[in-house]
């Protein structure tokens, strides 16, 4: 943060920003698994376009784009599933 920005947030603000960017990698797991969740009971455009977020919560967790991409073409949840067990106990 520059200093001047940081200087107009109150202590608070500044608290719940740094808090956010300790926990991101929590937040995009959680996030992961709910996208998880979607993908088992949507079809069509729906689940296409769930796929799509969850290469963005994968990418931000930082997995390899060749792993991503294996798991997008195979569109088997249940590989996404074992993906976030792996990712849950690192």
């Amino acid at each position: 943060m520059a200093g001047g920005e940081e200087k107009s947030r109150s202590r608070y603000q500044q608290q719940v920003i740094r808090n956010y960017y300790r926990n991101r990698k929590a937040i995009a797991l959680q996030k992961l698994g709910e996208h998880l969740t979607e993908l088992y009971l949507e079809q069509g455009a729906a689940r296409r376009r769930r796929w799509r977020y969850v290469r963005q919560a994968l990418e931000q967790l930082e997995v390899p784009a060749s792993r991503i991409e294996h798991l997008v073409q195979q569109d088997d949840p249940t590989l996404l599933a074992r993906l976030i067990q792996e990712l849950q106990s690192r």
